[in-house]
């Protein structure tokens, strides 16, 4: 078994640009999708969010949502959380520290990870991620981090494996909705904390609601052993050495999303007659085809930075976002509770369309967080979130 962290593939120079960039505008711009996925999910009180009925204007931003959104954000997240554990690994390393070391410092920050999500599904919005990447975390850390190359391809058959199943699944749907009639929507699971009435309802039904969301998109650890192996081989901070690479995967992985999500899209919008099992197995194909927008959306993200030899404003302020993505993040669960939730202003059904106020609000909530980041930015400050965790993961000293 191999004891170093990474191999990277490639020598020679890299511009600091192209290694500070990539991830962290990534980061930055996805949180715009993170975004539009959960305001619509308040506002409809339901997993994926849409408006079972949607007329004008509707159909066409529920197709959006079904094609770029649902279940098409999470993935990248997961994509660069398996990025970060390398990169955390690879930085401990390089300052001196054991393996031994370097495990416990990654085993106690995913630990607090966990702690952090379940204070925030509990207090703020059902729908955390953080509980499950801090599982997944541990997995990686004692599992996967020290393998060697040979083990780490595993992860890209496993890849092609599901790339296999997903069109399985699209043949078969064309089979059964051959000459398919009826109006059945797409099945949308109701979330009983994002319809209660009030505050402590919510919080009572999140605690039930969180330990089984959990458990749902814990199989992401494929997802995030994607990113483990593109950070092994430094793929972000040396985009232009990985340009084929980068180019083919943005094709092919948003290709697929789009592609999979087409149906569960027109369905959704209301442009294509289903019957419910359709409907369903349309859903089910959109799941399945999401996970490749994961690194469809890493590869074009880091093709964009590549380009970039000197940041512009917009490019700052969304790299200093992703800097600060975990308090970005925890900043718009806050947001949803108070300008969406029922029992507080319910913005959501005060622009005559919920999805348009939905997704109005969440590009206001986002915008206000790429402002803030970049105040912090300019004063040198770390979100409070980034801080609050580097404590208790380092210790005062780590800050």
């Amino acid at each position: 078994m191999s004891q170093t962290t990474a191999a990277p593939t490639s020598r020679g120079p890299v511009r600091r640009a192209e290694r500070a960039l990539a991830p962290d505008l990534t980061r930055g711009a996805m949180l715009l999708i993170i975004a539009l996925a959960n305001a619509a999910g308040v506002v409809f009180a339901g997993e994926p969010g849409l408006d079972a009925t949607p007329a004008g204007a509707d159909r066409g931003l529920t197709f959006l949502l079904f094609e770029l959104v649902h279940a098409r954000g999470y993935p990248v997240f997961a994509v660069m959380f398996g990025y970060g554990i390398v990169q955390l690994a690879r930085r401990q390393d390089a300052a001196g520290a054991t393996p031994r070391q370097v495990r416990s410092i990654l085993l106690r920050r995913n630990a607090w990870l966990v702690a952090f999500g379940f204070a925030h599904a509990v207090l703020l919005y059902y729908g955390d991620f953080l509980g499950a990447y801090g599982i997944v975390g541990i997995v990686m850390t004692l599992a996967l981090l020290r393998r060697g190359d040979r083990f780490h391809r595993i992860v890209l058959a496993l890849w092609a494996l599901t790339a296999v199943e997903v069109l399985v699944i699209g043949v078969a749907l064309m089979g059964d909705s051959a000459g398919a009639t009826g109006s059945a929507p797409l099945p949308a699971g109701h979330v009983d904390s994002l319809a209660a009435s009030g505050y402590a309802a919510a919080v009572l039904d999140r605690l039930g609601e969180w330990p089984g969301h959990t458990l749902t998109v814990l199989p992401f650890i494929m997802i995030t052993w994607l990113g483990m192996w593109a950070a092994r081989r430094r793929i972000l901070e040396e985009p232009a050495r990985h340009r084929r690479l980068l180019g083919w995967t943005a094709v092919v992985g948003l290709g697929i999303a789009v592609a999979g999500g087409l149906p569960a899209a027109l369905i959704g919008a209301g442009w294509l007659p289903a019957d419910e099992p359709t409907a369903g197995q349309a859903l089910l194909l959109h799941g399945a085809s999401g996970m490749f927008a994961g690194p469809g959306y890493v590869a074009v993200f880091a093709l964009i930075a590549m380009r970039v030899t000197r940041p512009g404003p917009v490019v700052a302020a969304l790299v200093a976002l992703g800097r600060r993505s975990l308090s970005g993040y925890l900043f718009q669960s806050v947001a949803w509770l108070v300008l969406l939730a029922p029992y507080t202003l319910a913005l959501g059904d005060r622009f005559g369309s919920p999805t348009t106020g939905a997704l109005l609000v969440a590009v206001a909530v986002w915008l206000a967080t790429v402002l803030l980041a970049r105040l912090l930015d300019r004063r040198d400050q770390a979100g409070p979130a980034e801080i609050v965790l580097r404590r208790l993961t380092y210790g005062p000293r780590k800050l």
